[in-house]
Parts: structure tokens; sequence; C-alpha cells
């Protein structure tokens, strides 16, 4: 059968160095994306305090719902749209080619967020939104292009836990950036030891705080700049060569300058084009991969409605029971410290282990089972904090409400978040991965999307002074948790949508192996029908 030794080498090939690489290359990308995407949230308080504070005002500055909203959204929306055109030229391009494309994208996009410029508050802010589409753009083309490019390479054995590894990396990512801002607050907090909003409001926000800010955005720049030249390097990936380029001996080259396979090029046949391929909106697709893209799509896309709401508005429901102090008992640059200390801890204790235990257990136990054991306890937990709400916020039960919080993260990464990334990169054939991949994905960020715009809302509570700010009443903190946690168990019902892949090749799953068995039968059958006519 056409590139069969190719293919079959890829899959039973030892774990070696290069893969390790691979997964240091590609995950590079997802440390950056998640240190951009959630370093917002620990500075959203700050631009409230430098550019919307009201002189007089007996509260800190804070952002119009609107700006703030905008601020922490519009990443999001950038991704999507990154995520449906990336995903795209991945498959008509190839996945190198465009793959630096996305990494510079990022690197130019995080320097220009921080050097966002503009006389009144407005014209920082609607610069600041612009860079941050850009820079979620880029971030989006990495779904995509990270999850196939790591699969292709993978073996069948270890695949799931390279393309869980791969996305691990977000995990450092988030990390990262609640540490450097923590080490930066301290610094100017050292430096310029302002004052309480309470002893002085004006000096509390130093003209020097309008950096921290600008810093912290932009050094996110320096890990994608790092690793573009090892991208650079990386050959085309095997698969895309030799079932979509249609150049099995390329393919077997390409493979054998990095990877310790037996592979010989001289006997490596040619792949004739299928005149079984079938589009992506073909009743043929429909029939083989409908049910499976729906399920891969509608379960990140309710995964990341509820992950995104936490991620970034953790700050306020850490505030709303008492964890994190009042704005008004610290300085400007003290409430960075704090809430990059609470992300911090958070990430170090639930969310970073998450991912690695995925990352442990996916090729033992399968992915759907991770899934399925994932969005239960999300589900449980939600509820367990949402109906007894008022509990939790009495002082003396506020450790066992960030305990419970914390959990939510642990089995978000160890569950759906990880393996709604790896799935769709083992399901589709290889002339469409990277495209429903970026299906899947984009559903997700439509979720992040309403996750982000809408419990801005949703966790709105009844205090007058909110109202006076601009927010309008919301169905506060407590139904908000409630919601999540019906959102999460619909996440569990569509779970049985998607089909588990543990132990099995690519073309296996996406039956690339019946098409080309389909295509040597017709050309055997040509063939027999021509020596027919000519006897």
């Amino acid at each position: 059968m056409a590139a069969d030794n190719v293919l079959n080498a890829l899959d039973v090939a030892k774990t070696q160095w290069y893969h390790f690489t691979a997964i240091v290359i590609a995950g590079m990308g997802f440390f950056t994306d998640a240190y951009d995407l959630f370093c917002i949230s620990l500075v959203t308080k700050l631009l409230g305090r430098i550019y919307y504070h009201v002189d007089g005002s007996s509260k800190p500055g804070t952002l119009p719902p609107n700006v703030s909203a905008a601020v922490n959204g519009v990443a999001l929306c950038g991704t999507l749209a990154g995520q449906l055109f990336f995903g795209w030229l991945g498959d008509k391009l190839g996945r190198k080619r465009v793959y630096g494309l996305t990494l510079m994208l990022m690197v130019v996009a995080s320097i220009a967020s921080g050097l966002s410029f503009g006389k009144e508050p407005k014209a920082v802010m609607t610069t600041l939104c612009f860079f941050r589409f850009w820079l979620g753009f880029g971030i989006g083309g990495d779904y995509p292009l990270s999850a196939t490019i790591m699969s292709e390479y993978a073996n069948k054995k270890t695949r799931g836990a390279f393309i869980a590894a791969v996305f691990a990396m977000q995990g450092f990512g988030i990390l990262a950036g609640g540490i450097f801002a923590i080490i930066m607050s301290s610094i100017f907090n050292a430096i310029f030891k302002a004052p309480t909003y309470e002893v002085d409001p004006i000096a509390s926000t130093v003209q020097q705080a309008d950096y921290l800010w600008r810093i912290i955005l932009m050094v996110g720049a320096l890990p994608a700049a790092i690793t573009y030249y090892w991208r650079m390097k990386m050959p085309e990936t095997a698969r895309y060569t030799a079932l979509v380029a249609k150049n099995a001996n390329q393919a077997a080259k390409d493979m054998s300058k990095v990877m310790q396979v037996e592979i010989k090029p001289d006997n490596v046949q040619p792949v004739q084009d299928s005149s079984n391929s079938f589009g992506l909106f073909s009743k043929h697709f429909a029939r083989r991969h409908g049910l499976h893209l729906l399920g891969t799509a509608s379960t990140w896309f309710l995964l990341d409605i509820a992950f995104y709401s936490q991620n970034l508005f953790q700050k306020d429901i850490f505030t709303a029971v008492g964890w994190i102090p009042p704005a008004k008992t610290m300085n400007a640059i003290d409430e960075v410290y704090r809430i990059a200390r609470a992300q911090t801890l958070i990430a170090l204790c639930s969310t970073v282990p998450g991912y690695w235990f995925t990352v442990a257990l996916i090729d033992r136990i399968g992915r759907f089972a991770i899934q399925l054991l994932g969005f239960s306890c999300m589900t449980l937990f939600m509820f367990a904090l949402g109906i007894p709400y008022h509990h939790w916020t009495l002082k003396e039960n506020r450790i066992g409400f960030v305990i419970m919080y914390a959990l939510t993260f642990f089995f978000a990464n160890f569950g759906p978040n990880s393996t709604t990334f790896v799935v769709p990169a083992e399901i589709f054939p290889a002339r469409l991965r990277s495209t429903c991949h970026g299906i899947s994905a984009a559903a997700g960020k439509a979720g992040a999307i309403i996750g982000a715009f809408g419990f801005l809302y949703a966790a709105q509570s009844q205090d007058p002074a909110k109202v006076d700010a601009g927010y309008k009443p919301g169905i506060g903190v407590r139904n908000s948790l409630i919601v999540l946690g019906i959102v999460n168990f619909l996440g569990l019902l569509l779970t049985f949508l998607v089909p588990e892949s543990k132990g099995k090749s690519l073309e296996e799953m996406s039956r690339e192996n019946e098409e080309a068995r389909d295509e040597t039968n017709v050309v055997e059958k040509d063939t027999l029908n021509s020596s027919l006519s000519y006897v």
C-alpha cells in the first residue's frame, strides 16, 4: 500500500530525543500563549486605578464594564479567528510553512501591547485592544499547528502523552506570568513605597505604575522569540508530505534526518491521488466524521465557558470571598502583588499538576475516561461551591472555598482542558486534520468569549458602588457557579460523541487506511478491465 512503510515506521518508532525536542519547540508556543492570554487578568485592576480614577472618590478607579470586557475578551476574539484561519492554512500550505508566522505575530503584538499609546484613557485602551486582538490571532494559529505537528511526529503508543505535554506547557506559562508579576510588583513596591489608598488616594497609584503593566505584557515576547529559530529548522511532518503533498520519498528523507527510523527512500512508492478523497463539507465527511467533529467542538465549547470564566475572573471571586483584601486597603502595586500571588498559588497547587497527571495517564486509561472524570468532578465542585455559597463567604470557611476552587482547576486540566486539545489532532484525515482541530478550538474560544463577557455581567453583585460606576446588577457569583456546574454537566453528556483513540494509529482513527484500500481496489479493477478490453 502506498507510503505504508513511512507511516508504519513512525507508528512503531521508539521514543527518542527528537520527540522531546519537538515537545519543547511546540510547547514554548503554548507557554507564550498562556502567559499572554492570562497575564491581562493580573493588570486589569491596575489599569482601572491608573486611567479611571475619579478625583475625590472614596473608591479606587475601576475599568468601566464595557472596557473591562473588551480588554479581557478581545484577545480571545483574535484567537478564534486565528484558529480558523491558520487551521485551514496548515492543511493548504503545510504545517511548517506557517508555523513561524504565528510566532512572529505573537512577538510583535506582545511588544506593541506594552507600547499602547494615547493621551486619553480611551485611546490607550483602544490601542491595547487592537494589539491584543492580533496577539490572539497569532496565538490562535498555534493551537491547530502545534497539536497536528506533534500528533504526526509521535508514535501511536505515546502519542497522547506527547500532545498533552505540549499543551501542559500552558500551565508553566500561567505560573510564569504570576511569578514575574510578583517579582516586578515587589521591586516597584520596594523602590516607590506608595501609601495605601485609604491614607492617600492620589499617591497610592504612583506614576511609575504605568510602566509595571507594560513590562508584564511585553515580557511575553521573549519565549516566542527564543523559539523561532528552532521552529524554522523543523522539517515538514512526514504524514503531511506523504498523504497530502503526495511525496512519500521526501517524507522518508525528512524523517531520516531527525529521527532514528528505518526507512528506505528508494523503495517508497509515490502516493497517488485518491479518487475517494472527500472535502470538509461533503456528505461523506458528515457520515464518517460529522458526529466526531460535533463532539470535539461542543465539548471544547462548554469546557472553555467554565475554564476561562474561572481563570480570567478568579481575582473577582477571591475578592468576593475575602481572600484578597479590599482595594482601598492597598496601593495599586500591592494589589497587583496580591492578585498575582493568589493566582500563582492556584497554578502551582492545582493547574500545573492537573496537566501533568494527564500526560502521565492519558495513554494508560485513555482520553475518554479522563475527560469523563474531569467533567464529572468539575460539575460536583461547582455545585458544591455554588449551592452553599454563603457558607463559604464566612471568614472561617474561606480556606475551604479556595481548596475546593483549586480542585476545579485540577480536574479541568486532568480532564477536558487537556483531552479536548488532544483528540481533534488524532481522529481526522491528514488533509483536514489541522482545519478540524482549528474548528474545534475555535468553538472552544467561542465558549471562552461567552465566559469572559458573560461572567463579567453575571458575577456582578448588588454593590451600589459598582452600579454607580456603570455596572448593572448581575445574578451574582453564587448563581454563576451553579450555571457553570450545569455547563460542565452538559459537557459530560456530549463526551459520549467523542471516540477513544488510545493505542490506535492516526490512519486507523481517520480511516485513511480504508481510503487507501479503496484506492488500491479501484486501480486494480481499472487495470483488470483494461486487460479484459484488450483481450
